[in-house]
This record gives structure tokens, sequence and C-alpha cells, in this order.
């Protein structure tokens, strides 16, 4: 195991939400690769490629940072990039009981593997991709909540 954390998500778009949990990740970890899941069951806008390309133009300049697309097992995931933990951002309290169910089951899978979680900054606690793309689809200004990458992607999507 290296010191190497996983962050997965479907990213449908990335926000600036993300891209702070990565940042103080890298405070913790030499590493960061982003798993970009597949994820067709959530119906996502963007396919899988698309998220993916916008994952890596948002951290193009970050050489301690890699994306990667995937499906299947997160725990297989990070046996992969041999990666000692997996990076969760909370937003909410709301949102603990989910992360906490894929913790435990993740650790049962694989119980040398840590789940570390960081409270999202609060400029970020109502950012969600699902608001983004809202907002987005009705012709609403998210140029302050997702990075400048994205901004040529959702434009492209709106009518």
């Amino acid at each position: 195991m290296s010191n190497t954390a996983i962050y997965p998500g479907t990213f449908d778009p990335i926000t600036l939400g993300h891209v702070d949990v990565v940042r103080r990740g890298l405070k913790m970890f030499d590493r960061v690769v982003i798993g970009v899941a597949d994820n067709p069951g959530k119906g996502p806008m963007f396919n899988a490629e698309t998220r993916l390309a916008m994952v890596r133009e948002t951290f193009a300049d970050e050489e301690n940072v890699e994306a990667v697309r995937f499906s299947g097992l997160l725990v297989d995931l990070a046996h992969e990039h041999r990666a000692a933990a997996i990076l969760r951002g909370l937003r909410a309290a709301s949102d603990f009981e989910y992360e906490f169910q894929m913790a435990t089951m993740n650790r049962r899978l694989d119980e040398r593997i840590e789940t570390v979680f960081v409270m999202a900054r609060e400029d970020y606690t109502f950012v969600s991709s699902r608001f983004i793309r809202e907002i987005s689809s009705m012709g609403g200004d998210v140029s302050e909540l997702v990075p400048g990458a994205v901004i040529p992607f959702l434009a492209k999507k709106q009518p």
C-alpha cells in the first residue's frame, strides 16, 4: 500500500466542492486518484468519457492527481492503484448515514483500506452536481460553483 487515496464519484459534473476535497486530500496523501464511476443507473447528464475529460482538464496542472474511469468494486480500484485509503467529502449530517454504510461495507471487503472523511468548506455545503445540472439546464449561472473547465461542457447541454 502506498500513501495514495482514491476519491470516487460520478462527478456529473465536477464542482468546486469536489475540487476542495481533492486539494485537502493532498494535504494528507501524496497522491489522489479520482475514480470517475460509470454508474449508468444514475442517468448522468454527461457520459463517463466526458465526465473523465472534465476532471482531467480541471486537474491538468496537478501532477499528484490522476483521474481514471472505473466500474465495479471500489476496493478493486483501490487495489489496482495500491491505495491505502478512500477519500470522501461530507457536506451535511444527512450525508453521513450513507457514507458510513458505504465505508463499513468497504471495510468489510478489505479491512486494510481506510475511509477518510473530509468536511466540506462552508462555501460548498449547498453545492451538489444535481443542483448544478438543474440550474445550468435552465440557463442559470453556475460559474462560481464549478471549475472553469466545466463551463464549456455545460454550455453544450443548454437548450
